[in-house]
C-alpha cells in the first residue's frame, strides 16, 4: 500500500469518528433548527461576554419508556475573575435552563466553564472532549470547538497507529485561555526508551513526518483553515529538558493541557506545581550563558537575511526579466552584467541606480558567503530592504513593458518555455520521462515538492489551449489568460528550482584550514574546485579531476569565472560531501599534515 492510499484510509477512518448525522435525525434538526437558532441568539444577546462557545451534543440513547426526542445543547462559558467562576456558572446555568424552557422544553442545556473542562483532561476524562468534537457548533467565538474538534481526530489517528510510543498528547495553553488565535499548537510526548533497530533521532523524525502528515488530514477533515502545528518531543530529551530548565518546557507542563495521557506529563505538572522541579546549578549557568548565543545567532540570522532573503528578493525578479526578454537562466555574476548590458544600455528600459542595487546584493552575498562579512547590523538591513523595495517596484514596471512588448508572442512559444521550465525541474531530479507521461511526471513532481496545486492546473489549461490554438479555436481573451497563468508558473518554478540548486550546492561545499588559511572546497561528479584561501579578496582557485573514492587525481588552476560556469550548468551532478580518507589524504598532501576540516 502506498503512503498516499494509506492516508486516504486514516482520512476515512477518521471521518468516520467524526459521526456523520443520520438521515432521520437531519430530518429532525430541520424541524428545530428554527428553535436552536432563536436559543443561540438569546443566550448571546444577554451573556455574549461570557459565552465562547455553542453546539448541538450527538443525540444520547433514549430513556427507558420515553417518547419524546432531548436535544442537549452543550454552552462552554469563560470568566476572568477567577473569584467569580462559580457564580458565573451558577448564574448561567439557572438562566440558560429559562430560556431553554421558554424557547422549547426538549433543548437540554449543559453549561460548562473552561476551567470545568480543563480539570476534566487534568482527571483524564477524555470522553468529554471526545463528545464536544463530535457535536455540531451552533456558535465559536473563539474557534475553540473548532480545534477541539481538530486536535481530537488528528489525536485519535495518531493513537490508533503509535499506541505504543504515545505517551502525551497536550494542548497548548493558548487553547484553553478562550482566547482567538489562527494556529492550533499540541504537543506529542513519544517513548523512545525501547526503541533498538534504530536511532532515538531517527525515531523522532520519522514520527514526526507522519504526524505532520496526519495534522494535514484533520484540518482536511473538519474544514477549517486554521494553522495545525503539531510538536513532537522524545521523552528522554522531555527528561532532559526538565533537568536542564528548559523554558520551553517549563511553560509546556505550566500551561498544557492534556487530551491524552499515560502517566507522564500529569506527574511532572504537579510536582512543577509543588515546586518540586528545581533546575540544576549547571542549568542556570546554561541560561545565563544563553544570552550571548542568543545574540550571536540573532546576529546570523541578520546575515541570513541579508545572504538569502534580500538576495533572492532581487536576484530571482531580475533573473525572471532577463528570461522573459529571451535570455536563458543566467547565473548571478551573469544576471547583473547582462541586466545592465540588455536593459540598461541596448533597451533603455532602467537607470543604471537599479543596477547598483542589485550588484550590492549580490556582492553582500557573495562576502557573507565566502566569510569576508562576519557581522551586519539593523541599520545596514533597513537600507538593504528599502533599496530592494524601490528595485522591486521599478524592476515590476520593467517586466510589465517587456510583456507589452511580446504581446504578439503566440501560445506556442509559451507553451514551448513552460514545456522547458518543467522538464528541466524534472531532469534536476532524474526523473524520467517522455512526451505521453510528461503531465504525470509533472504532477507527481508537485506532490512531492509540496508545490502550489495549481501549478498542475495550469499546465494542463495550457495544453488545452496550445492544441485549440492549433485548431485557431482560441479566443484572444483565452489567449491572454494562459499566457498570464503560465507566466505565473514560471515564476515560481524558477525560484524554487534556484533554491533547491542553491541547497544542494551548499551540501556539498566543505571548508578546511591548514596553518591560518581557511579554504573551502565544492564537489561534483568528477570534479572537485578548491578555494585555497576564502580571506583573500580574490582567492586562487584549483579545478581537479578525483575518482569514486574522491582521491584527487590531477588538479590545474582555475578562476572564479570558470568555478560559477561550472556551477551553473553541472548543479545537478553534485554530492551531499562525505569526509572519505582518500579525500582527506589528497588534501594533506596538497596542504600538509597540519590541515584540518571545519565542521558547521
Amino acid at each position: 500500500m502506498t503512503k498516499d492510499s494509506k492516508s486516504q484510509d486514516s482520512k476515512e477512518q477518521s471521518k468516520e469518528q467524526n459521526i456523520k448525522i443520520p438521515e432521520e435525525i437531519k430530518e429532525k434538526l430541520k424541524e428545530i433548527k428554527t428553535k436552536l437558532d432563536s436559543f443561540t441568539d438569546k443566550i448571546l444577546k444577554e451573556y455574549k461576554k461570557n459565552i465562547i462557545g455553542i453546539s448541538l451534543l450527538p443525540p444520547p440513547p433514549k430513556k427507558e419508556g420515553s417518547k419524546e426526542d432531548e436535544f442537549h445543547v452543550f454552552i462552554l462559558a469563560h470568566e476572568e475573575d477567577i473569584k467569580k467562576i462559580f457564580d458565573v456558572r451558577d448564574n448561567l446555568i439557572k438562566e440558560i435552563d429559562k430560556i431553554a424552557l421558554d424557547t422549547d422544553k426538549r433543548l437540554k442545556p449543559q453549561v460548562m466553564m473552561v476551567d470545568e473542562l480543563k480539570e476534566a483532561c487534568f482527571d483524564a476524562k477524555y470522553d468529554l472532549i471526545q463528545l464536544i468534537a463530535n457535536s455540531a457548533i451552533l456558535y465559536d467565538s473563539t474557534d475553540m470547538l473548532v480545534a477541539l474538534k481538530v486536535a481530537e481526530i488528528h489525536k485519535s489517528m495518531v493513537i490508533k497507529k503509535f499506541e505504543k510510543y504515545i505517551v502525551s498528547y497536550v494542548a497548548a495553553g493558548s487553547l484553553f485561555r478562550g482566547e482567538k488565535s489562527n494556529d492550533i499548537d499540541i504537543y506529542i510526548v513519544v517513548d523512545d526508551t525501547d526503541v533498538k533497530k534504530m536511532s532515538r533521532f531517527e525515531l523522532r523524525d520519522k514520527l514526526r513526518n507522519i504526524i505532520i502528515d496526519m495534522s494535514f488530514d484533520a484540518v482536511d477533515i473538519v474544514g477549517t483553515k486554521k494553522q495545525f502545528h503539531p510538536q513532537i518531543y522524545i521523552l528522554t530529551d522531555f527528561w532532559e529538558s526538565i533537568k536542564d530548565a528548559n523554558p520551553v518546557i517549563f511553560t509546556f507542563l505550566r500551561d498544557g493541557v492534556p487530551l491524552y495521557d499515560r502517566g507522564t506529563f500529569m506527574p511532572w505538572k504537579l510536582l512543577l506545581k509543588m515546586g518540586r522541579i528545581r533546575p540544576s546549578s549547571e542549568a542556570i549557568d546554561m541560561q545565563m550563558d544563553i544570552g550571548e548565543k542568543l545574540l550571536d545567532r540573532a546576529k546570523k540570522k541578520l546575515l541570513g537575511i541579508a545572504a538569502d532573503d534580500i538576495y533572492y528578493s532581487v536576484l530571482n525578479p531580475s533573473q525572471a526579466v532577463l528570461m522573459l526578454y529571451g535570455v536563458s537562466p543566467p547565473t548571478p555574476k551573469e544576471t547583473v552584467k547582462l541586466f545592465e548590458e540588455l536593459m540598461v544600455r541596448k533597451e533603455k528600459l532602467i537607470e543604471v541606480k537599479y543596477v547598483r542595487i542589485l550588484e550590492k546584493a549580490v556582492k553582500t552575498f557573495k562576502d557573507i558567503e565566502h566569510g569576508n562579512l562576519k557581522e551586519i547590523t539593523g541599520k545596514e538591513i533597513d537600507l538593504l530592504i528599502k533599496d530592494a523595495d524601490d528595485y522591486l517596484h521599478r524592476i515590476q514596471k520593467v517586466f510589465d513593458e517587456i510583456e507589452r512588448r511580446r504581446e504578439k508572442e503566440t501560445i506556442a512559444e509559451t507553451y514551448e518555455a513552460s514545456l522547458n521550465i518543467i522538464k528541466e525541474c524534472l531532469n534536476f531530479e532524474k526523473i524520467k520521462f517522455t512526451d505521453t507521461t510528461l503531465e504525470k511526471n509533472f504532477d507527481d513532481y508537485i506532490k512531492k515538492n509540496k508545490l502550489p496545486q495549481f501549478l498542475s492546473q495550469t499546465f494542463k489549461y495550457l495544453k488545452k489551449a496550445k492544441k485549440d490554438y492549433d485548431l485557431k479555436k482560441l479566443t484572444k481573451a483565452e489567449a491572454e489568460k494562459v499566457k498570464k497563468e503560465s507566466r505565473t508558473m514560471t515564476r515560481v518554478l524558477i525560484e524554487f528550482i534556484q533554491r533547491k540548486k542553491a541547497f544542494s550546492l551548499f551540501r556539498s561545499k566543505l571548508r578546511f584550514k591548514h596553518a591560518d588559511i581557511t579554504g573551502e572546497l565544492y564537489l561534483f561528479d568528477k570534479v572537485i574546485f578548491i578555494l585555497e584561501d576564502i580571506k583573500e579578496k580574490t582567492p586562487s582557485i584549483l579545478k581537479a579531476n578525483i575518482n569514486e573514492n574522491y582521491s584527487i587525481t590531477k588538479t590545474e588552476k582555475s578562476t572564479k569565472e570558470d568555478l560559477d560556469d561550472y556551477v551553473s550548468k553541472n548543479l545537478d551532478s553534485n554530492k551531499i560531501l562525505t569526509l572519505k580518507e582518500d579525500l582527506f589524504n589528497s588534501l594533506k598532501k596538497i596542504y600538509g599534515k597540519d590541515i584540518e576540516i571545519i565542521l558547521d
